[in-house]
């Protein structure tokens, strides 16, 4: 891929979601990136489902672009070797649980030391220091320890996890980001860095409304559905045939539902006049909307309600957003190739840069070991 982490070298150790999506992110901006695998079995999400031609299609889906080798770490001919690939590698990236790679003579202060240009990401479930940092962590365990599945689902529902494993997402996410920052400052002053991203802090960064309202306020936010705390009328509501997303976040835009609904009159309310006051009755004005929003379809208020500029949309499932135009022009479900399957789609890249074009193809997919020969050769 073209872009501009091109000519940056990338060392993946990582393995599954957090670290694998990181590193994605890194080869869809330009970056070369080298997995290094455990012999034999490989990144454990190999072996996860849905498999297409015993391949997994999870596994696949993460690892587009990247080359593979398969050393191991404890092994002092595959020591030399991953070492000579380190000597030439601008950025290291990985998920081992906390003094791993120290046991095999690679963590930070052995590295730097030797290659003091290199930025060195790691991505943990606690991170490297805290009370919890020797314990290994799941999506789940940080969305459940991190508050996000105690504002997830409906009131007195029982926990919900996010569809989505957003803790390992959110901290790829962060880590991408931190070693971006890093490269800028190395540009400054010809050093290298350690990053230290932890799954649970991540959550704690993004809970953004609820963390706000405990740390003014002193509450503890609860699960409210499809509602939004703050902001009236801001959820999902009943139409004739199924649902319909209204977010009117202002006194302005509430003003034009209204009138797309042919309720002026509940704008005089004073039960309704600020968003606090729509908030606080909430309940109410849900009743009043849903009975005029029956009359039609999810189809045909949307329709009504574009032309005032009122943010609306349905709820797709999977199939129709990945089939959505808007998500086909803006090129979000691309191919990559795989030996085996052949052609394989999966989602693009959301990054949209005026100086790179965005490919409708990605690098092709690695089998386990594919690269030994090139890697070896070109490094050794």
């Amino acid at each position: 891929m073209d872009g501009p982490l091109k000519n940056l070298l990338v060392i993946d150790l990582t393995r599954v979601l957090v670290g694998p999506y990181c590193t994605m992110i890194l080869s869809d901006l330009g970056a070369r990136v080298i997995k290094i695998e455990a012999p034999e079995t490989g990144d454990d999400s190999r072996k996860f489902g849905p498999f297409i031609k015993d391949f997994s299609a999870y596994f696949m889906s993460l690892n587009r672009g990247k080359e593979s080798i398969a050393l191991n770490l404890k092994n002092n001919e595959d020591k030399k070797i991953f070492e000579k690939i380190l000597a030439k590698a601008d950025i290291l990236v990985e998920n081992f649980k906390p003094g791993t790679l120290e046991k095999w003579g690679y963590g930070w202060k052995n590295i730097t030391e030797k290659f003091p240009r290199l930025i060195y990401a790691s991505a943990s479930g606690f991170g490297q220091t805290g009370p919890l940092k020797e314990l290994p962590a799941y999506d789940m365990v940080v969305q459940g320890m991190g508050g996000l599945m105690s504002v997830t689902g409906h009131p007195n529902s029982e926990p919900t996890r996010v569809g989505t494993s957003i803790g390992d997402i959110t901290a790829g996410l962060f880590t991408a980001i931190g070693i971006n920052a890093a490269l800028y400052d190395r540009e400054k002053t010809g050093k290298g860095m350690f990053i230290d991203v932890a799954m649970l802090d991540c959550q704690i960064a993004i809970l953004e409304n609820a963390i706000a309202r405990y740390l003014s306020k002193n509450e503890i936010p609860k699960p409210l559905g499809s509602r939004h705390p703050s902001i009236a009328p801001f959820e999902a509501f009943k139409t004739k045939d199924s649902y319909i997303i209204i977010a009117a976040g202002n006194d302005k835009l509430f003003n034009n539902l209204c009138e797309a609904l042919n309720l002026n009159e509940i704008t005089k309310d004073e039960k309704f006049k600020s968003n606090s006051l729509r908030c606080e009755n909430m309940d109410e004005l849900k009743k009043i909307f849903e009975e005029k929003l029956k009359s039609k379809n999810t189809s045909d208020w949307i329709t009504i309600f574009e032309k005032l500029k009122i943010p609306c949309g349905p709820i797709f499932n999977i199939k129709e957003a990945v089939e959505n135009p808007q998500i086909k022009e803006r090129n979000m479900i691309v191919k990559a190739y795989h030996d085996i399957i052949g052609e394989f789609k999966l989602s693009g890249n959301p990054i949209k840069m005026s100086n790179y074009k965005d490919e409708k193809t990605r690098g092709k997919i690695p089998n386990l070991d594919e690269h030994r020969e090139k890697i070896l050769k070109e490094f050794t």
